[in-house]
């Protein structure tokens, strides 16, 4: 790759100033306490996702007769939309390959912006694969999702608006899958305050960039499973590996658990809808997965095109590790008034009662005992204790 260039950040912010949104900071948020939290909120980007800004700039560089070839692109479903709307709004023809596994909702999308979509079985890697096979057939542009200059030249001016706006950041938190957003934010951070800290965050089902810093070198991951599906990304660019190895601090992971409590946060405290991989950097905020503590810091929340089946499963289990659903194993004698004696302890203290699981005959309890499984609605996890020594004091056994 030819060097990249603040100059170049700054000529794509030229081009993209009356094509994308500049989505303002939201903040300071209550997502850690000990931390003045804000948020960028790209997820609020035309096409939902910060990849309009690669994707749009790098096609209005082609010449005319790469244009009149027409591009193609493999995604996860964001960069898709952004080559889609970047190709139309230049009247040129786009083919994407999208991994067979995309959510429904980035497939409409991206049809609906006027592109040819591809389904390719697989995960990213294997549509790009198809991509490549495709460019050679047709002579295509390939518009590649991370690890070009001008994609990530596109990607940076996310970095201009933050510094602009709060020039006193102390640290920028960015969601990481093939590294295309964290070199561009990172470069022209760097470059322009290199005080200020970049850390990156991965899912943990998907570590690709963590492992290659880590060991030095390029890692290619055999498998990838993730929610974060807009990160599952097996195997770091050229580029992007080298320009997060010069300007990276850290690169971290968080859970699918982790990231679901973030999706749920946002939701709730700030009335905003982002997928899994947009969703990773507030993670790493609220879990205290970087030294954040008394810092001014700026989580890029990358997307919002998570899927609404998706979202229903991840609200689930957001609200499970934040401690706001639980299921609780109560062990009794089966004879007339028990359950109802747990319900009032139950509702005694406080917790409302979503389901009821009354099991006989199970092979690990008494001949004349039962098992129930109660889900409840609760207020955190300091109140789940409550509850479980709540029903021991009643003289119930409570598992787990």
């Amino acid at each position: 790759m030819a060097d990249l260039t603040i100059s170049e950040v700054y000529k794509a912010a030229e081009v993209l100033q009356n094509v994308a949104r500049h989505p303002k900071l939201i903040g300071v948020t209550k997502l850690n306490p000990d931390a003045q939290v804000y948020l960028k909120p790209e997820n609020l980007q035309y096409t939902g996702s910060f990849k309009l800004r690669g994707a749009y700039y790098k096609i209005s560089q082609l010449s005319p007769e790469e244009k009149k070839r027409g591009v193609i692109a493999c995604s996860a479903g964001n960069h898709a939309q952004g080559v889609a709307l970047g190709a139309a709004h230049n009247g040129i023809k786009s083919i994407i390959c999208l991994p067979a596994g995309a959510p429904i909702s980035k497939v409409e999308a991206t049809k609906a912006l006027g592109a040819e979509v591809c389904l390719v079985p697989g995960v990213y890697d294997d549509a790009y694969n198809r991509a490549l096979e495709l460019q050679k057939e047709h002579g295509y542009t390939l518009v590649h999702p991370f690890d070009d200059p001008l994609v990530i030249a596109g990607q940076g001016t996310i970095g201009l608006e933050i510094i602009e706006e709060m020039p006193d950041v102390d640290a920028v938190i960015v969601p990481v899958g093939g590294g295309g957003l964290i070199s561009g934010v990172a470069f022209t951070i760097k470059t322009i305050k290199p005080n200020v800290k970049v850390y990156g965050v991965q899912a943990e089902g998907a570590p690709s960039m963590t492992r290659s810093l880590g060991e030095g070198r390029r890692v290619r991951l055999d498998s990838v499973s993730t929610i974060a599906d807009g990160i599952a990304v097996k195997e770091p660019g050229v580029n992007t590996y080298d320009l997060c190895s010069k300007y990276v601090d850290e690169i971290v992971t968080v859970s699918d658990d982790e990231v679901a409590a973030a999706i749920l946060t946002l939701i709730e405290q700030q009335k905003l809808v982002a997928e899994g991989a947009g969703a990773v950097s507030v993670a790493a905020a609220m879990f205290n997965k970087v030294p954040i503590k008394g810092k001014k810091v700026v989580c890029v929340v990358s997307g919002g095109n998570i899927d609404v089946t998706s979202l229903n499963r991840v609200i689930t289990r957001g609200l499970v590790k934040n401690g706001r659903d639980c299921t609780v194993t109560v062990v009794l004698s089966d004879k007339p008034g028990q359950l109802s004696k747990v319900c009032s302890v139950i509702g005694d203290l406080g917790a409302n009662i979503l389901s009821v699981e009354h099991k006989r005959n199970s092979s690990n309890t008494e001949i004349s005992g039962c098992k129930l499984h109660i889900e409840m609605e609760t207020l955190n996890h300091e109140h789940i204790d409550k509850i479980k020594n709540g029903l021991r004091e009643a003289g119930f056994t409570v598992e787990g």
